[in-house]
């Protein structure tokens, strides 16, 4: 295990959390649409607060992708093979998502379809990626080969990986709920809705956060790197600490801003936490060896190359994030809603 192959370790996590945080609150925003937006300009304001940013949020998840292909191949052809289905499920979601945001202004007759794709194509992604955590991080079965064998979709659907799905889903659902609450208009109906929900959801999060911990160390018994123990009960205690925040900050004529901050952090942490848990392991085998980084990195060389090409690549990404989010900063207006 070379410092290089750790290093990609962590920026893959880093890439990782960028899309939760970013991508998170997109998600989040069209899982609640049905429920917060009662009417048609609530659902522009819907379709408004994440329109000019998604498809930016988007390339966190593509750039970690093919950072898992180029820097540990094998971890990148077990989870992608083994997890086909789920996989396509996913681009599913996210096609029809980009496609309902696209023709929902421009094609009122299908309104009520394109509509109920921007929550189909939130759901599944939201749910899906937490389903797939618990299973790198419970084990699958693998071949010698370092193939899955275990049953497609269905073999991946365990009581943990599920409450795993729901942690990542309620997480993403505050993220949109706390976003919505910082971009709706104030004082407004639907402001107001999400602002109040902000506290349930964090409620929820937390809730699901103590259980999903305590399964873990309980039920499945992982084999982590002792070494990291502090650092692990460190971020659990953030985690907690900052949905506490968000629950307490969540007042309806308050600050928008902080609760929003502290659930993006909280997802942050999160995702911290489980690189911390895997840590050197890539993909845990319940049968057969586990993927680590040790036999999965690239050659020191290939992984130079990609640090060099990151160095250059995302201070351009990070700079076109500012540019976009300080283009659309501000609460949203009616003459932001022309074109939703």
């Amino acid at each position: 295990m070379t410092a290089l192959g750790i290093l990609w370790f962590i920026l893959i996590a880093v890439l990782i959390a960028g899309y939760f945080i970013l991508d998170g609150f997109d998600l989040g925003a069209g899982v609640l649409s049905p429920f917060v937006a009662k009417n048609e300009k609530e659902k522009a304001v819907v379709r408004r607060a994440v329109g000019p940013v998604w498809d930016g949020n988007e390339v966190w998840l593509l750039t970690a992708g093919g950072a898992l292909f180029a820097a540990f191949a094998p971890a990148y052809a077990t989870t992608f093979s083994g997890f086909y289905l789920a996989v396509m499920l996913v681009l599913f979601g996210l096609i029809v998502r980009a496609v309902s945001l696209e023709y929902r202004a421009h094609d009122p007759k299908w309104k009520g379809v394109w509509d109920a794709l921007f929550f189909i194509g939130s759901l599944l992604p939201a749910l899906l990626f937490g389903v797939a955590i618990g299973n790198v991080y419970a084990g699958i079965p693998l071949d010698a080969n370092g193939d899955y064998i275990g049953i497609p979709l269905l073999g991946l659907v365990t009581p943990f990986t599920l409450l795993c799905g729901l942690l990542g889903l309620s997480i993403f659902l505050t993220q949109g709920a706390t976003w919505l609450a910082l971009k709706a208009p104030k004082p407004s109906e639907i402001q107001a809705r999400v602002a109040g929900l902000r506290r349930v959801l964090a409620c929820i999060s937390l809730v699901l956060f103590v259980v999903v911990t305590i399964y873990a160390l309980v039920g499945i018994q992982p084999v982590m790197d002792p070494m990291l123990d502090i650092v692990r009960w460190a971020l659990f205690v953030l985690v907690a600490a900052t949905l506490i925040g968000v629950i307490a900050t969540s007042k309806s004529d308050g600050n928008d801003i902080i609760p929003f901050i502290l659930s993006s952090a909280s997802a942050l942490l999160l995702i911290v936490l489980f690189a911390a848990s895997m840590f050197p392991n890539l993909v845990v085998a319940t049968v057969g060896e586990n993927i680590t980084i040790a036999t999965a990195a690239s050659s020191d060389l290939a992984l130079g190359w990609m640090t060099g090409i990151t160095c250059i690549g995302l201070p351009l990404v990070l700079i076109y994030h500012v540019i976009i989010y300080r283009t659309f900063r501000g609460r949203i207006t009616d003459e932001d809603l022309t074109e939703y």
